[in-house]
């Protein structure tokens, strides 16, 4: 049988600095009822959401693999803060085109070689580590964004590796390192 299930690749930093952020989420749970950014670890997306037959799981992983193996890390920071419009709060990702170019062969990858949809947001990819959207509440906004900017989380993050995540129980999970 068919089973679908929902996958994304990303970037998610290890450590101190993982927690940092999702205590980070946590406390804008607590203070303003904005828990939606709670649904992932902190991460910074490299191909958007798709879904692919779960009984053909361990072929996705061994191809993706394979494509990454021709990959050397590569190293960004996370710095500022920013937001699209007044719908999402993001930590603001600085990195050299290494990440661009590697998101743009990632993409066209997935598209041929997996046959997986070229999202918009894959087309106009802007790489950055979301802490609040989807629930925050209006009146809330300039808020959760200013108590999000006295943090000044800044980090410098070598990328080694990306993660496939899947959707377990509306949730997203780290799943398989790559």
């Amino acid at each position: 049988m068919k089973l679908l299930q929902k996958y994304f690749l990303a970037i998610v930093p290890e450590g101190e600095f993982e927690e940092r952020v999702t205590n980070l989420k946590l406390e804008i749970k607590h203070r303003f009822q904005a828990k939606y950014a709670l649904k992932s670890p902190p991460h910074i997306t490299v191909k958007m959401p798709f879904t692919y037959n779960e009984a053909k799981e361990e072929k996705l992983i061994e191809r993706l693999k394979g494509f990454l193996g021709d990959y050397k890390p590569m190293t960004l920071t996370i710095k500022g803060v920013k937001t699209f419009g007044e719908r999402v709060i993001y930590l603001d990702v600085h990195a050299d085109q290494d990440l661009y170019d590697f998101q743009n062969d990632l993409k066209n990858f997935c598209k041929r070689e997996l046959n997986l949809v070229d999202e918009l947001s894959d087309r106009n990819y802007h790489p950055h580590m979301t802490v609040a959207f989807k629930d925050i509440k209006k009146a809330q906004f300039q808020n959760i964004l200013h108590f999000v900017a006295k943090r000044r989380l800044v980090q410098k993050i070598e990328i080694s590796n990306i993660i496939l995540l899947k959707r377990v129980d509306r949730v997203w999970k780290l799943y398989r390192k790559l």
